[in-house]
């Protein structure tokens, strides 16, 4: 008997052990501190990035650089070619990244940090670029972005106003052309304008598609994503 009262405290005191440092490691996995958002290095916004190495007429290695972001141990690197919608997701240690992309194209990237416990992240701003292609006198105009109504969204009917935004390397934007339809793709032009808006009327239990046709001095074109938005 006197054997086993001497096993016993033994025994709780080990359990006690076990228990504190359990403890402590929740206490830490609780503080660990939500990574910072990465400041974007290159290829700079809205520009043409004319560096990078030529492997064809159609495709350069351009190498995609980020400030290291506090609290972070690493990154996803998100790249979209703002032509055809596709993107590449490339996780990574580093604060830098060489891929292959095409000439001539616009794309926008951007990068989320991860925190190394837990599901902490943070995003970067989203920059576009050119990539340079072939020497050309002028760069067609990124593609517009919806800023109202936001893709998604219900409306009520009566009238509504079309807003976007867009940018352009040459800054020679001349017009807008607005296409807006009840069937997808929509194909009914209701408006050109040198503006960033139009206003227009929908009706009730439809269900509306559009997109904008940018179109700069030279006549070059880029044509937005399809956006969508229900009316009640």
């Amino acid at each position: 008997m006197n054997r086993f009262k001497k096993i016993i405290p033994v025994y709780l005191i080990l359990l006690v052990i076990v228990w504190s440092c359990s403890d402590d490691d929740d206490m830490a996995l609780n503080n660990v501190e939500s990574p910072a958002a990465a400041t974007l290095i290159f290829p700079e916004n809205n520009t043409v990035c004319n560096e990078g190495i030529v492997v064809s007429e159609t495709e350069t290695d351009v190498l995609f650089q980020w400030e290291e972001a506090a609290n972070a141990s690493s990154y996803i690197l998100k790249i979209t070619n703002l032509n055809d919608g596709t993107s590449r997701n490339i996780s990574t240690l580093s604060t830098e990244f060489m891929i292959r992309i095409l000439r001539g194209t616009p794309y926008s990237w951007s990068v989320q940090s991860l925190a190394a416990t837990g599901n902490g992240t943070a995003e970067s701003p989203v920059w576009n670029f050119y990539n340079a292609g072939l020497p050309v006198e002028s760069h067609a105009p990124f593609p517009a972005t919806a800023v109202n109504p936001q893709s998604g969204s219900n409306l009520e009917q009566g009238s509504v106003m079309l807003e976007w935004t867009t940018s352009d390397i040459d800054n020679d934007i001349s017009s807008y052309t607005v296409i807006l339809d009840t069937t997808n793709p929509p194909i009914l032009e209701i408006g050109n304008t040198s503006n960033s808006s139009l206003e227009t009327t929908v009706t009730s239990g439809s269900i509306y598609y559009w997109k904008i046709i940018t179109t700069d001095e030279a006549g070059n074109t880029s044509s937005s994503q399809i956006f969508q938005f229900a009316v009640n």
